[in-house]
C-alpha cells in the first residue's frame, strides 16, 4: 500500500503564518511565506490505518519547505495513506487510497472544494478530457470514471483486474494490471470501453511517454522475485511490443519509471537511481545515484531545470526525508518531510500565465 501548472503566488495570512513551521528556522522569513509557481509537492503516505498522511510543499523561489499544510489549511487531517495527485485547471485532485476518496482542492488556495468518496483503494486518477477523468484502483475489477465537471463518479469500466498507472495518448488510455497481472489494457476514452491488452513482464508498475510517443513500461517482476524484472516499450498505434530490456538478476526490482521534460532519458529506483537514455540498446549496470544509508522509496524529475528529487523513507515509520540531487547526480540538501514520503509532483505554470 505503500506504495503543472503554476500556483499564482498568494500570501499566506499572520494567523496562517504561525502554523508553517519549517523544518529549518533559519532559512524562513515568516513575512515572506507564499506558495510560487517554482515548487514542488510531496505526498506523504503516512502509516497505513493511521490517518497521518499528509502534504508537504517545497519552494524553489524562498528554499522553504512546510509540511503537513493540507491539515493547517483546512484543520482536518488529509487521509488514511495519500497516494497521488493531479493538478487540471484551477484543482488538484489528491487521491487518498485506504481511505477510498479523492480530496478536491482549489490549487491557489490549497482550500477544500469538495470530498469525492466511494472509490475502492483508489491509486492514480488520469485527466482524459476536461469533462472526465479515469482513477486506478488496486483492488477493484473496474476503472472509475469521475465526471470533472460535477466532481462525482459517473461509472466504471470493467477490466476484470486490477489497475495501477495510467497513461492518456489520443483516443486511447493504457493501463497498468500491476498486482498480480501481466497485462496493459487498451480504453478507447470515447466509449470507455476495453479494446485491446497487452501482455508484458510480471506486475507492469509504472509507465512513461517518451518524446516519440512510445510507452515505457517498468514491470518488477512481482514481489516473490521469481521472475525477472522487464522494461517493455509499446507502439500504442498498432499495441505492439517494439522492445524489451530484461533485468539480468531476479533480484532486480526496479520501481517508479520517470523521464525528464524532453522525454529522451528514464529514471528508475533499484539498489540507487538508474538513468539511461531512450536510445541506449542495455540497462544501466551502475547506478547515477547511489542509495547507501538511505531507503529510496519515490522519484521525480524537475521538468525545468532537471533536478533529481528522491524521497528517503527511512524506516516506514517515522518523518522521512526529501533528497535533491542536480541533473549531474550531484547531491544538494535534504528536507525533512512527513511520514513515507510518496510521490512527487512539480508545479509547471501554464502557457498563459507567468511567474
Amino acid at each position: 500500500m505503500h506504495r503543472s501548472v503554476q500556483f499564482i503566488s498568494f500570501l499566506i495570512s499572520v494567523s496562517m503564518v504561525s502554523c508553517f513551521k519549517p523544518d529549518d528556522p533559519s532559512i524562513i522569513d515568516p513575512f515572506d511565506s507564499f506558495v510560487t509557481p517554482n515548487a514542488v509537492f510531496i505526498i506523504n503516505e503516512g502509516n497505513f490505518g493511521w490517518g497521518n498522511g499528509s502534504l508537504t510543499y517545497f519552494s524553489y523561489d524562498s528554499v522553504k519547505i512546510y509540511n503537513d499544510i493540507f491539515s493547517k489549511i483546512n484543520q482536518r487531517p488529509l487521509g488514511d495513506v495519500p497516494f497521488s495527485m493531479n493538478i487540471t485547471g484551477d484543482l488538484a485532485y489528491i487521491v487518498v487510497n485506504n481511505s477510498g476518496k479523492i480530496e478536491v482542492i482549489n490549487r491557489r488556495t490549497l482550500k477544500s472544494e469538495t470530498t469525492i468518496t466511494g472509490f475502492k483503494s483508489p491509486r492514480y486518477l488520469s485527466v482524459v478530457n476536461p469533462n472526465k477523468a479515469y482513477v486506478s484502483s488496486i483492488y477493484s475489477d473496474s476503472v472509475t470514471i469521475v465526471n470533472l465537471i460535477r466532481n462525482t463518479i459517473s461509472g466504471y469500466i470493467n477490466i476484470n483486474n486490477a489497475s495501477e498507472s495510467i497513461i492518456i495518448t489520443g483516443k486511447k488510455a493504457f493501463i497498468a494490471n500491476w498486482v498480480g497481472g501481466n497485462e496493459v489494457f487498451v480504453i478507447n476514452t470515447d466509449t470507455d470501453e476495453v479494446i485491446d491488452s497487452v501482455e508484458v513482464g510480471p506486475e507492469p508498475e509504472s509507465m512513461i511517454l517518451d518524446k516519440n510517443g512510445l510507452i515505457w513500461v517498468l514491470c518488477n517482476g512481482g514481489w516473490t522475485r521469481e521472475n525477472f524484472a522487464e522494461l517493455a516499450v509499446i507502439n500504442p498505434l498498432s499495441h505492439e511490443i517494439v522492445k524489451r530490456f530484461i533485468f539480468p538478476s531476479k533480484m532486480n526490482s526496479p520501481l517508479n519509471l520517470q523521464t525528464d521534460n524532453d522525454g529522451d532519458t528514464l529514471f528508475y529506483l533499484d539498489s540507487g537511481i538508474r538513468r539511461m537514455s531512450i536510445a541506449e540498446t542495455e540497462l544501466p549496470s551502475d547506478p547515477f545515484i547511489g542509495e547507501t544509508g538511505y531507503l529510496f522509496y519515490k522519484l521525480g524529475i524537475n521538468p525545468k531545470n532537471g533536478d533529481v528529487f528522491v524521497t528517503d523513507a527511512v524506516d516506514y515509520q517515522q518523518n522521512g526525508y526529501v533528497r535533491i540531487y542536480s541533473n549531474k547526480g550531484v547531491f544538494i540538501r535534504s528536507y525533512q518531510a512527513g511520514v513515507i514520503p510518496g510521490s512527487i509532483f512539480f508545479i509547471v505554470p501554464s502557457s498563459h500565465e507567468t511567474e
